[in-house]
């Protein structure tokens, strides 16, 4: 399991949560007051970290949801062919796949240290800004 879960008002702009199956990061959070009859509501703004598809979803703030146990980890890029970049992990010398967009495919270079995040079965590049 890849995920723990958490109540909505726990959750903190800068995080992340499961959105539609999708590991996601918190980009905004609005609360409304509790109504006559029912209980405050959390509207959440997110976009995923693999498609970077912004997703807006809303819930009571005593519901719980899921949030990814994202790992951190390091990796040599072995080649870079066809969109795609073959790495090795740096602690356990697993060797895997992850395709690339255009702009990552200039920043992509055989050889290099690059850092990729691993969460629910997906991995992604990441590059500092």
């Amino acid at each position: 399991m890849s995920w723990q879960e958490a109540e909505v008002r726990e959750l903190k702009v800068g995080r992340y949560m499961m959105v539609e199956d999708s590991p996601s990061k918190i980009m905004e959070i609005t609360t409304s007051k509790p109504g006559k009859h029912g209980e405050a509501k959390s509207r959440i703004v997110a976009i995923g970290i693999f498609d970077n598809q912004k997703r807006s979803v809303v819930f009571p703030v005593k519901h719980k949801v899921k949030v990814p146990v994202i790992e951190k980890k390091n990796a040599q890029v072995l080649s870079v062919s066809n969109k795609e970049a073959q790495l090795m992990d740096s602690e356990t010398f697993e060797t895997f796949v992850i395709p690339l967009n255009e702009e990552e495919m200039g920043k992509v270079k055989a050889g290099a240290e690059v850092s990729y995040w691993e969460a629910m079965g997906m991995r992604k590049i990441m590059f500092q800004n």
